[in-house]
């Protein structure tokens, strides 16, 4: 009697999922267009004008997707700049074919094919939290697509502890899988907003920011299962490579917050600027973990002033 309706739960929950999924799809649909590449189609936001000189590639971290780069930060800068916002694999509206393809090595490959067809030569790019250690991948892998570095709260280096048991949870065959496609999403609907409130700590979250930025997205089974893989798997990613981060001779910018409590200064933005011939570290006492959404006047000035700084150096190059 117990097993059975223990089923019986576990079918209807999974059926409220499943109506929960269209339900969040049809509020939130795609908003550009899909790039396909080994391992996964991209979706890609690309605004502003295209005559503009460097382009600025947009990079979100985890736990969301492109519009968490793209309001209000993208959107100022789109008046006078060419932006392209790229949702992560397994994230948004991008798909990955495994979930294993959850490294910053594998997903710059992807971002870079993606931009090649998308026949950007080199470009700014920003990137926030999770994408530290995916910008700084580029910068390793493919310098010669990237003209300079913004980086937002970057996680960058390996950390004490592990990134919450229910991502482990998350990431276990089949009891994963079986939570994630029953409960993740019911339950998500009650937590996303004081999850998101404390991301932003000490600052407010802005009113509506949860639908703003897409945030219900990411309680979708194959995203939410995506994003613990991510998790999960980068802090060995970034202990590989941190050793080669000498190598990145390009502009690199890093904004973050002292009170940041989900990525650490002292762990991350300070060793990771002690290690750069070429890097300027802002750090500001009253900051959290949101820098693009808390101070994003500041964050498109460092913007544009390395794109003034480079633009001559190219020209002279060319």
């Amino acid at each position: 009697m117990i097993v059975m309706s223990v089923v019986t739960a576990l079918v209807l929950l999974a059926l409220i999922t499943q109506a929960g999924v269209v339900a969040v799809q049809r509020a939130f649909p795609p908003q550009g267009r899909m790039i396909e590449v080994e391992g996964a189609s991209l979706h890609v936001v690309d605004v502003g004008p295209r005559d503009a000189g460097l382009p600025i590639v947009m990079l979100h971290g985890a736990s969301s997707n492109l519009e968490a780069m793209r309001r209000p930060l993208g959107d100022m800068l789109a008046s006078d700049h060419r932006v392209i916002l790229i949702d992560r694999p397994g994230h948004g509206w991008s798909t990955r074919a495994r979930r294993q393809d959850s490294t910053p090595q594998i997903q710059a490959r992807m971002i870079d094919e993606t931009l090649g067809k998308l026949g950007i030569e080199r470009a700014v790019f920003v990137v926030h939290s999770w994408s530290g250690a995916l910008g700084a991948r580029i910068a390793l892998d493919y310098p010669g697509r990237v003209a300079g570095l913004v980086m937002l709260a970057p996680v960058t280096h390996p950390w004490r502890g592990g990134v919450g048991r229910y991502n482990e949870i998350i990431a276990t065959p089949v009891i994963g899988p079986l939570l994630a496609y029953t409960i993740t999403l019911p339950l998500g609907y009650f937590l996303a907003e004081p999850g998101a409130r404390d991301v932003f700590l000490p600052q407010m979250m802005p009113d509506g920011f949860v639908q703003d930025s897409a945030t219900p997205l990411l309680l979708r089974p194959r995203e939410f299962i995506a994003n613990a893989y991510d998790l999960l798997t980068l802090k060995q990613a970034v202990t590989a490579q941190a050793p080669r981060y000498g190598e990145i001779k390009v502009p690199v910018t890093i904004i973050a917050g002292e009170p940041d409590k989900t990525v650490r200064t002292e762990i991350h933005a300070r060793p990771f600027a002690a290690l750069l011939p070429n890097a300027k570290l802002i750090v500001l006492p009253d900051l959290g973990h949101m820098v693009q959404n808390a101070v994003p006047d500041l964050v498109k000035t460092e913007i544009e002033t390395m794109i003034e700084r480079i633009t001559p150096a190219q020209a002279a190059a060319d």
